[in-house]
């Protein structure tokens, strides 16, 4: 009988708190649960201290911190407050602002990452269903939904493919390309699958606007965040090192008379790169043990081709949440000899996975949980939306990239 593997054991443990959220009795969160497995990790020897450190992936944490300080700026010159006038004025019906929330959220999220554009919209619907007298529950899921699918488009949509880019090496144009059409597809879809289930609540006629003013911004703020963001876009589509182009933004963004340093890093989540910090550790001594080689082995039968990798991925994902499974799949997908096309198609299927549940993606539990105080949305109620978004979306996404990959 093969004695459990200590690595294993920790590894185990680690992510069915990361799938539970948090285990009975003890006050233990998913940040801390991985940053106790990372140590146990090193203290059980399944990995020494110095390749402890070379297992973490600091171009990612780099560009994930670089893009939250883009998007705190965001906030802080009011460029938010700007949009959300926009739209009081322009959506006129529920319906129109249905529209507008899926778009926005759908190319905000593929140009910055998701969880952060959650963030910023969720008070801002919030405020705008109240302001027209509307149900704000299908604007929220529309919300969520958009946000996970839009940033499947790029590089910097969301952590996962922040990952998946680095270890892939594809560049960010490639990327695009190749995911734009899916995204785009999976944004028809949650507008449909909306429209179809809350199609009363969306054509009831809205009470008239209680607040049409009361949006503030700093003009000189808001044009040097677009100029900015320009450049950062610029800089990612001319094949620079995004993590580079990241943090040399995020220089810029620091640079400044008017903004005090402790506004900014007060909306950094630094919970959440330390999560991945404990996470790329927890990997790196999972990999040396034999269930790993044995998993590896596995993978090489069970996962022969694009549907298996899409299906397996969207389980993985609902379980311990997307994050989690791509770092899991990252070392199998190197085995099955699809080359770029299986990270985009662990990309496409991770990231449209997390519409299933609520628990599929941090961003839907941004917005549910955000949205607690003035509306419930209920784990059925996300999942009758859910399924059929997330069955179309991964569908079309391996028929797509199976046929037009570029």
């Amino acid at each position: 009988m093969h004695q459990l593997e200590p690595s294993v054991l920790i590894f185990a443990v680690s992510y069915l708190i990361l799938a539970i959220g948090q285990p009975p009795i003890l006050r233990i969160d998913r940040t801390g649960a991985v940053i106790i497995g990372a140590s146990l990790m090193v203290f059980v020897g399944a990995i020494s201290m110095e390749d402890a450190y070379k297992s973490i992936d600091y171009r990612t944490l780099a560009t994930l911190f670089g893009l939250m300080v883009l998007v705190a700026h965001f906030r802080l010159s009011g460029a938010v407050n700007l949009l959300s006038a926009w739209v009081l004025k322009r959506a006129g019906t529920p319906n129109g602002l249905l529209i507008f929330v899926i778009a926005a959220a759908g190319v905000l999220s593929a140009l910055f990452v998701n969880d952060t554009i959650c963030l910023l919209f969720t008070p801002m619907l919030l405020r705008l269903t109240y302001s027209m007298g509307t149900d704000p529950r299908p604007h929220l899921l529309a919300l969520c939904m958009a946000a996970n699918v839009g940033s499947a488009a790029t590089i910097t949509g969301n952590p996962q493919n922040l990952i998946i880019g680095m270890a892939s090496g594809i560049n960010y144009g490639k990327f695009f390309i190749n995911m734009l059409v899916p995204s785009a597809a999976g944004l028809l879809f949650t507008y449909v699958a909306i429209r179809i289930f809350y199609r009363h609540q969306l054509t009831t006629p809205t009470t008239q606007h209680k607040d049409s003013g009361n949006f503030p911004y700093h003009k000189a703020m808001v044009i040097k965040f677009i100029f900015l963001s320009t450049a950062c876009l610029a800089g990612f589509f001319s094949g620079l090192p995004i993590e580079v182009v990241a943090m040399a933004i995020a220089s810029c963004f620091l640079i400044t008379r008017r903004v005090k340093p402790e506004k900014v890093y007060q909306m950094i989540d630094f919970k959440l790169l330390l999560l991945f910090i404990g996470l790329f550790v927890i990997m790196g001594g999972f990999q040396g043990s034999k269930a790993f080689t044995w998993l590896s082995d596995l993978s090489t039968i069970a996962l022969r081709g694009s549907i298996s990798l899409s299906f397996v991925s969207a389980g993985l994902s609902n379980l311990v949440s997307n994050v989690p499974a791509v770092m899991l799949l990252k070392p199998l997908v190197k085995t099955l000899g699809l080359g770029d096309r299986g990270w985009l198609i662990l990309a496409m299927s991770s990231t449209f996975a997390g519409n299933l549940t609520i628990l599929g993606s941090i961003a839907n539990i941004i917005v549910v949980e955000g949205a607690s105080g003035r509306v419930r949305i209920s784990f059925m109620e996300h999942l009758k939306v859910g399924l059929p978004v997330t069955l179309t979306s991964i569908s079309f996404g391996i028929w797509w990239l199976n046929n037009f990959y570029i």
